[in-house]
């Protein structure tokens, strides 16, 4: 596996090759994951939670995108936590990564405030209604989903709140015997706005 904490050997820009992190195959994809961090918009200093954070792969490149981004990553499943801190200590630079073994909505009202939200898992109008108290005028929140229950959440936040709702499908080319045919990933449903 790739050690490379202070981003001198994969550089800055987001969308890491999926294979550098360690996962369970639940991780936001590179094509999406270039995606959000295009709206999250890291600036130096700022700090992202990242609500369900699988693989942590969001947050790891937040850190990596400015000089001294920080992020704060929730994840209930304790073999998801453990990846995602293994991801971190090889590929975020040191100290600004920090993982919160909980429920997202268990734990919100202790988190410090940030400047950006990405929620890849465990998305509800709750949870979303608190992280926009939380952020500052500017702040950034990005919520992506895969279940119609997600889609619903993210439909409903974009009536109460504005910004961008889209639904993104990728295809990867992959062999069908000796000729290439077009794979789908699951399509992401991915809402963002700006407080």
């Amino acid at each position: 596996m790739i050690h490379d904490p202070n981003c001198a050997v994969l550089g800055r820009a987001p969308g890491l090759p999926d294979d550098v992190f360690e996962h369970d195959g639940l991780i936001t994809k590179r094509v999406l994951r270039a995606a959000a961090l295009a709206f999250l918009r890291p600036r130096p200093g700022e700090l992202l939670w990242d609500l369900g954070a699988g693989a942590g792969s969001v947050g790891i490149e937040w850190c990596r995108a400015a000089e001294g981004c920080r992020c704060v990553a929730v994840e209930r499943v304790a073999e998801r936590a453990d990846r995602a801190e293994a991801n971190a200590a090889r590929l975020a630079p040191e100290g600004a990564y920090r993982l919160v073994r909980a429920t997202v909505d268990g734990v919100l009202t202790a988190l410090p405030n940030p400047d950006a939200v990405f929620v890849g898992g465990g998305a509800t109008l709750a949870v979303l209604e608190h992280a926009v108290d939380r952020l500052p005028e500017g702040g950034r929140l990005v919520v992506h989903g895969v279940t119609v229950e997600a889609e619903e959440v993210c439909v409903a936040a974009h009536r109460r709140w504005g910004g961008a709702l889209a639904r993104v499908a990728v295809e990867h080319a992959e062999p069908i015997g000796r000729l290439l045919g077009w794979t789908p990933a699951r399509t992401v449903v991915t809402w963002a706005a700006q407080r």
